[in-house]
């Protein structure tokens, strides 16, 4: 019997470090000897930037443009820090098609060229920002991915992106076997961030699966091109990293998640002081 690959869709506010984790975390998991896929599903295509320690390699979308339809894999896919093996899909055209047809194309592509082999033991795909429409929501509609956890911070906007892609999750597990893993916090130190985060999370009936502490280290490795983990291994934040990774390893608890009014969300954020905080800093 072979084995099943557990395939993971990360979302997240745009802004909050989603691509970031994501490539840490990996890092994380190739260290403990994990054989892994990264398909980056953002336009920008720098879901692998931090793996392959340089810009954005050539997308799906750019190969096919390029060359039509005879494409190989090893067009469209490299290897990066521990032997992850990256895919950028990319997107359209400035001004022509819908961004979230490069996703629908790369993964069918992807299974067409025999990318999910046996040996691998996750494949994780990085979703633009906290979109969960048309072909942005393909990993959890079509159920290419069973598992999503959610980038979040004790950010009022954060929260509300969270609460929204947690919407749509509920919707499409009714369908299929799409599970809400958790909530991953990459800190700002905000307020009273985690007592926040885990009122927020048992509202929505999840767990806080990791809270990532703010270290400016991770600035200086995204500038070398690099994950915390390759530039910084003995490192206090790669060890947070990989304790990220082994708590997504060792995770069994996956629940359909149940979303706030946005009148509850505003009770919570009352009550942890946050939207005081706001009307204090913009003196409304």
């Amino acid at each position: 019997m072979s084995k099943k690959i557990r395939q993971i869709a990360i979302y997240g506010k745009g802004g909050i470090g989603k691509s970031t984790t994501t490539q840490n975390l990996t890092a994380g998991l190739a260290e403990m000897g994990k054989k892994i896929m990264v398909v980056g599903c953002d336009p920008k295509a720098d879901s692998t930037r931090l793996l392959l320690g340089r810009l954005a390699q050539r997308t799906v979308l750019d190969t096919l443009r390029e060359t039509g339809d005879e494409v190989e894999l090893s067009n469209i896919m490299r290897e990066g820090f521990g032997g992850i093996k990256c895919v950028e899909s990319g997107g359209p055209e400035p001004g022509v098609g819908c961004a979230g047809r490069g996703i629908i194309t790369s993964i069918g592509l992807l299974e067409q060229l025999g990318a999910y082999t046996e040996d691998l033991d996750y494949v994780f795909y990085d979703v633009l920002g906290d979109v969960v429409c048309g072909g942005f929501a393909m990993p959890i509609r079509e159920g290419k991915a069973q598992e999503i956890y959610i980038v979040a911070s004790g950010e009022m906007m954060a929260l509300y992106a969270a609460n929204n892609i947690a919407k749509g999750i509920a919707k499409f597990a009714m369908k299929g076997g799409v599970r809400l893993g958790g909530i991953i916090c990459n800190s700002r130190n905000v307020d009273r961030e985690v007592d926040l985060l885990r009122a927020f999370c048992e509202e929505l009936g999840t767990q806080l699966i990791y809270f990532v502490p703010r270290d400016n280290i991770v600035q200086h490795a995204e500038i070398n091109r690099k994950t915390v983990i390759e530039y910084a291994p003995n490192s206090r934040q790669a060890d947070e990293y990989r304790n990220l990774a082994k708590a997504i390893d060792e995770n069994t608890y996956l629940t359909i998640p149940k979303p706030m009014t946005q009148e509850r969300l505003e009770e919570i954020l009352l009550e942890y002081g946050l939207m005081e905080s706001i009307k204090d800093n913009y003196n409304i």
